[in-house]
């Protein structure tokens, strides 16, 4: 199979944990084999790979996820890089001929789009399969997987199909309809919209150079901020004549707000928390290093991170987005390709951080204009170079670097560093790299 996930858009409605560089996929509260915690992209990439390892896998993200994705899922896997956010239709178009022009894949092959984040299990991906056979027999331009809906939603589109059988052609389908239409939807039979489909590459390739004038990668790369900000339910699936769906039937579930997401944890807690018995239907997700005690809570979440603390009633909890508006504050805590940061304290003209590295990953070579910075190392080992010159560094040692000095950082082991940003216009934007070859793991 050839699989194109879609990783897209900032959270906002599962703040404190999520920002604009960490959506809910990277969000790790899912048991994993080991006993540890996965994401959301972890766990459907893992299913993946367990339903079919032979599969073919790009995810079409924005640039602010890349480092993220490679953190946690490594460096191979295949990325379509969006340069801005445009809409599903773009970045459908885009890792579409990512596949063609890149990855070399015949036009006549088949492919199957997916989002990223659903709570899903094994029979998701068998229909997975089952939608790529179909599209593979061409009596369709376009198959739709269908789910069916629980309630009258005004978030999903609607496919309305021609029968009952597993698979059949489309009678109509309406995107995101008013409360009232949808009622009348699924009084005729209609499914939910999951934006789970299939196709011909050459298909998408078509729709692409009917809408943007062309297919090459190079050139939907290059004008991608000028390609019309447009879902692809609206550009393509509402106006496609050559439709059909297959039905599912399994468990399925958006994990859109705390309360649903809260649904899908299989331990109350996650972090230092403690519940009194007096609790009920409490979930806490604890990612401070001081303790949560909860008593005599009922229907609550708890979600602490350097962002913030939540404390919510499981249904208000969906109603977070315009409070969360409001609040105007940096990034605390990130994932990057080579470990994390945590932001400790923020001054006037200093800022002081936490910093993580994974063992026999590095940062860039790269340097500040408006900043100096002192690195303390507080555990592991490692070799620095700054401005040529380089040194093995262990807990204890500090390396200064001033501004505009050329600077790096390799961990031969997880390496933990305190860095202090010391300067007037502290800003992530300050930052020039450099390109570097040189392996610093070696001694």
């Amino acid at each position: 199979m050839n699989i194109i996930l879609l990783s897209g858009g900032s959270g906002k409605r599962l703040w404190p944990l999520s920002n604009d560089i960490r959506s809910k996929q990277f969000i790790k509260i899912f048991q994993a084999p080991g006993g540890s915690h996965e994401s959301m992209v972890q766990r459907v990439y893992r299913q993946i790979r367990s339903a079919d390892p032979e599969a073919r896998v790009i995810i079409a993200t924005s640039k602010s996820q890349v480092s993220v994705i490679h953190n946690q899922l490594g460096e191979e896997v295949g990325i379509s890089v969006e340069p801005c956010r445009r809409d599903t239709f773009p970045a459908i178009a885009l890792a579409s001929a990512y596949l063609a022009d890149i990855q070399k894949i015949d036009p006549e092959e088949t492919v199957v789009v997916c989002p990223v984040d659903p709570y899903v299990e094994a029979d998701y991906f068998e229909a997975l399969k089952a939608l790529d056979r179909q599209a593979a027999r061409e009596k369709a331009k376009l198959v739709l997987m269908g789910m069916e809906p629980t309630y009258p939603s005004e978030k999903y589109g609607y496919i309305i199909p021609g029968d009952r059988l597993p698979v059949s052609s489309v009678r109509a389908f309406r995107e995101k309809p008013g409360k009232r239409e949808a009622e009348e939807f699924i009084a005729q039979g209609a499914l939910w919209n999951a934006g789970v489909f299939a196709y011909k590459l050459k298909y998408m390739l078509q729709k692409a150079h009917d809408m943007t004038g062309s297919s090459d990668y190079r050139y939907l790369f290059d004008h991608y901020e000028n390609l019309e900000k447009i879902s692809f339910d609206y550009a393509v699936a509402e106006k496609e004549k050559q439709l059909q769906v297959m039905r599912f039937e399994g468990q399925w579930k958006d994990l859109g707000t705390w309360n649903t997401f809260t649904e899908a944890m299989e331990e109350n807690s996650i972090g230092e928390a403690i519940l009194n018995e007096t609790c009920r239907n409490v979930h806490v997700i604890n990612e401070l290093d001081v303790p949560i005690l909860a008593m005599g809570m009922q229907d609550v979440v708890i979600s602490a991170s350097p962002e913030g603390i939540l404390v919510s009633d499981k249904e208000q909890s969906s109603y977070i987005k315009p409070y969360v508006d409001k609040i105007n504050q940096q990034i605390m805590f990130a994932e990057k390709s080579w470990g994390s940061f945590r932001v400790l304290d923020a001054g006037d003209e200093s800022l002081t951080i936490k910093v993580t590295l994974n063992p026999g990953h590095r940062m860039n070579y790269h340097s500040h204009r408006n900043r100096d910075e002192v690195w303390v190392v507080i555990k592991g080992t490692g070799r620095t170079r700054v401005d040529g010159a380089e040194r093995n560094i262990r807990a204890g040692d500090v390396i200064t670097m001033a501004a505009e000095s050329r600077h790096t950082v390799a961990a031969s082991t997880e390496l933990q560093m305190i860095e202090v940003q010391l300067g007037r216009d502290i800003s992530v934007q300050d930052k020039q790299k450099y390109d570097d070859d040189y392996d610093l793991r070696k001694s």
